[in-house]
């Protein structure tokens, strides 16, 4: 066999044809299957064709829930659905078990990730394959518990591994960092010459995959579920009910029709083509994905997995050997994905893996003479986030996806699969998988080829780099620009990009970014913020007041000319959407400002980033509810300028033609006024806890309103402020920021919103009953604010300490500039599982540990600044 240095300088011989472009296209189809690294696959070694031969079993003519697809999600996914009992689930697999992508990946369980959501996903799947199902049914799945080991070469990266330290900590995952020299202890064979230290997590480890997927088949069975293998899907059936809503029929096969109500597409790298069966956009793309196993290493026995980011590159121990695979930034696109592959795979191109061998000799010497014993190149699906795509599809009722794993099947398997079950049997998952969900993108982005192309080719390559609290990604930019676009890029803006829509970041004619003077400019005087990217979207109807009583959490039902503060909830009582709403008067005629009703009418203002979700969810309960009104998208035709500050008033009078006086203009009240000669919608609000308006205005308007302003604001000081302005200012004055503070598993009550629930009203909300039983027995966690007085920079997943223990970690931080501290939020517990009371949150003593070093922290109930809230009333 050729070793590891042999493959090498032949790679580096071969004449170099022009990556970028072969990168880009390669109609390599699958190759003579070869050997992979386990004892034993499902699949059959010889005779005709396994779907040539028909279903392993008969169809059922009908199913309460179909499962397409029998690798790692769709067997993990039946499982948790006849766990929760449901009864009448089926699964079809076009082959066998594990066929496609499952049977060739590499099965490790890393258990620390830099999201509280992957952590208990992971973690939860760790128990299922190392515990649970070898108690139901008696079968091993190959879990080996050998441990993992990061490996950083440079302080960012050691940095880091800091962070998922602590976070573990708030989960109960050991880890330990450890020096060069404790690693070389741990694994002799590592050269450790140039690291900086390593985490080292003695609880991950490594699962077989054909093991795993029978071992939850027989589960799943033991509770009635079918799985019926060589039953390739032909088609999905679609009907349209009577309030015109397509909604899933029934799946077709050459051997049978099944009548259901639900499909779960977890075809991997297939899923697009069973999306297109539906009418459903599924925004993923194949790529070769690989590894090579070498020949016998002695001493490598019973060492960890090794994950040597920076190199790009892991090592899997596989017995006395060792699997070599990684993320190269030049990936193979699989452009023709063939409905006939099932266990081949493709040849490895040593052009593109060769960093990766570079990587795994640097790392561990003795591979520079050890022979290759085979190499696996399979397809993997990989999406623009690198994020799974999980929910029930916007498009199609009854129709959930399961897929785009991009290579993590196998250990997100368990967690996504247990919340997948019951986002179909109960509406909503348990957990906020709103990273997940594929209600995420919005409709422009999921048909856009091009960018769900460069997006995920970019995401692949940067699957190992280290995250930083404020990246950007680079691919894909422009998709979604406002009428502001061009006019703040000549003013020095530096923008962020959000679900494909372009935001201003921040503002730097001169270099560095000037977050503190933007947001003391604001604290001050005044800034304007273009938030022309939020979603604005109009409820109207003859059922609107109906909907609104039911979708929003806070009596919104008054007099036109009001503004709410509200959230919107599911049935658990978790937090869908924090939004505005305004209460809209009546018109027969449609304006730039307001379409045609009858009946009520109410106008929403969403955060760009979330609109396509809030968009999804309100849609979902106007339908389930069966309510005669219509939801209308204005995002587009629509910019919005808000002008905050002290000085907000004195410049906005010059610019408006209304009095502005708290008399006149109260806060929470908004009004049609005229803005430079243009016809706006004017709102008094606040995001950052000053004195301030909110300026709606058509787009072609915007640029001649936003030039009025700069003007008028000019003696006053006036600046232009971004989001990273926003992200401070908000935390410093203690507004919530949804999907970061407050998420959909977080209560209104528990994040300290008590004040947008009408829990005093006899009225009922989707959500009121799982908030009266919480507030009956008790809250039992408890948003608290967290100032820190040394200046360390924080940005979330820091521990929670509170007298000596752990009691729960930080989910969103920043320095707030107006009070010189860093402010961070977070959820507590009591550890003895008790209600967390006022009376317990006050007797603590409290610390954050940041980078495993631990800071004193005062505890906040509101935040430190205005906390009397007289700034955004106008008194200063």
């Amino acid at each position: 066999m050729a070793s590891l240095s042999r493959a090498l300088r032949v790679a580096a011989a071969c004449p170099r044809r022009d990556l970028r472009l072969r990168a880009l296209t390669s109609r390599a189809g699958p190759t003579t299957e070869k050997s992979v690294p386990y004892q034993r696959t499902l699949k059959e070694a010889q005779g005709p064709s396994a779907v040539a031969r028909g279903p392993s079993r008969p169809l059922p003519s009908t199913a309460n829930v179909v499962v397409i697809g029998g690798g790692s999600l769709g067997c993990q996914t039946l499982y948790h659905l006849a766990k929760l009992g449901v009864s009448g689930t089926v699964l079809l697999e076009r082959e066998r078990l594990t066929s496609g992508t499952t049977w060739h990946t590499a099965g490790l369980l890393w258990q620390l990730r830099p999201s509280d959501v992957e952590v208990e996903l992971l973690a939860h799947t760790r128990r299922v394959v190392s515990r649970d199902l070898e108690e139901e049914t008696g079968l091993h799945t190959g879990w080996i518990q050998n441990g993992g080991l990061f490996i950083a070469s440079n302080q960012q990266r050691l940095d880091e591994y800091k962070r998922l330290m602590s976070l573990g900590k708030a989960y109960g995952v050991e880890s330990h960092v450890l020096s060069p020299a404790e690693t070389k202890a741990l694994y002799p064979l590592m050269n450790v010459d140039d690291l900086y230290g390593t985490l080292y997590v003695p609880q991950d480890g490594t699962m077989d995959p054909a093991g795993t997927c029978t071992a939850l088949s027989r589960a799943a069975a033991a509770r009635g579920a079918q799985v019926i293998e060589n039953c390739p899907v032909s088609g999905i059936r679609v009907r349209t009910d009577d309030f015109g809503v397509r909604r899933v029929a029934a799946v077709e096969t050459e051997h049978g029709t099944i009548q259901t109500p639900c499909v779960v597409n977890c075809a991997g790298v297939w899923a697009g083509a069973v999306g297109r069966m539906a009418g459903v956009k599924v925004p993923l793309v194949a790529m070769h994905h690989a590894y090579v196993v070498t020949e016998r290493i002695e001493g490598i026995q019973n060492m960890p997995n090794v994950r040597d980011h920076d190199a790009s590159v892991y090592l899997r121990l596989q017995g006395d050997a060792l699997s070599v695979g990684g993320y190269e930034t030049n990936p193979i696109f699989w452009e023709e994905v063939s409905d006939k592959f099932a266990f081949g795979l493709f040849d490895l191109d040593w052009d593109v893996f060769s960093p990766h061998i570079e990587g795994a000799v640097n790392r561990v010497p003795v591979l520079e003479k050890t022979g290759v014993k085979s190499t696996v190149c399979g397809p993997e699906s990989f999406t623009p986030d690198h994020k799974p795509l999980m929910g029930e599809a916007p498009e199609l009722r009854g129709f959930y996806l399961g897929c785009g794993f991009n290579s993590a099947g196998m250990m997100l398997g368990g967690g996504c699969g247990q919340e997948l079950a019951h986002w179909i049997v109960h509406g909503r998952p348990e957990k906020d998988m709103y990273g997940y969900d594929i209600r995420r993108f919005h409709p422009l982005l999921t048909d856009h080829r091009r960018w769900i192309r460069e997006r995920s080719h970019e995401s692949y390559a940067k699957n190992y780099s280290v995250v930083f609290p404020h990246d950007e990604p680079l691919a894909g930019r422009n998709m979604r620009t406002d009428p502001l676009h061009e006019e703040l890029l000549s003013q020095g803006c530096v923008f962020q990009e959000r679900q494909g829509w372009e935001r201003p970041g921040w503002f730097t004619p001169q270099g560095t970014a000037p977050i503190k003077k933007e947001c003391l400019a604001c604290r001050g005087a005044a800034a304007v913020f273009n938030m022309s990217y939020f979603g604005k979207f109009y409820l109207v109807g003859l059922d609107a007041r109906k909907a609104a009583d039911w979708l929003f959490s806070a009596d919104v039902s008054r007099p036109p000319g009001s503004t709410v503060y509200t959230c919107m909830l599911n049935h658990r009582g978790g937090t869908e959407s924090d939004l505005t709403v305004s209460r809209l008067a009546p018109s027969p005629q449609a304006s730039a400002l307001a379409p045609a009703f009858e009946g009520d009418g109410y106008y929403l203002a969403v955060g760009g980033a979330v609109a396509q979700h809030n968009w999804a969810h309100i849609s979902t309960v106007l339908q389930d509810q069966k309510f005669r009104c219509q939801l209308i998208d204005g995002s587009e035709d629509l910019g919005m300028i808000s002008i905050q500050g002290p000085a907000s008033r004195a410049i906005l009078q010059e610019v408006l033609d209304a009095d502005l006086s708290n008399e006149a203009f109260p806060f929470s009240t908004h009004k049609l006024v005229r803005a430079a000669g243009h016809l706006v919608r004017a709102m008094r609000l606040s995001f950052v806890g000053e004195l301030g308006w909110e300026l709606h205005v058509p787009r072609p308007a915007c640029v001649p309103v936003y030039q009025a302003v700069m003007t008028a604001g000019a003696k006053h000081g006036l600046v232009n402020a971004g989001y990273r302005a926003i992200d401070s200012l908000s935390i410093e004055k203690g507004y919530r920021h949804w999907h970061a503070d407050l998420r959909s598993d977080d209560s209104p009550l528990e994040a300290g919103l008590a004040f947008t629930c009408k829990l005093k009203s006899a009225i009922p909300f989707l959500g009121r009953e799982a908030l009266e039983k919480q507030r009956a027995e008790g809250l039992r966690r408890r948003l608290l604010c967290f100032t820190v007085d040394e200046k360390v920079p924080m940005f979330g997943l820091e521990a929670i300490w509170r007298n000596g223990q752990v009691v729960g970690h930080i989910r969103r931080a920043d320095f707030g500039f107006a009070i010189d501290k860093t402010l961070a939020y977070g959820y507590i517990r009591d550890p003895s599982d008790g209600p967390v009371s006022l009376d317990f949150v006050k007797s603590g003593d409290y610390a954050l540990e940041r980078m495993g070093v631990t800071y004193p922290a005062r505890a906040h109930l509101k935040s430190p600044f205005d906390p009397d809230n007289k700034r955004v009333k106008g008194f200063y």
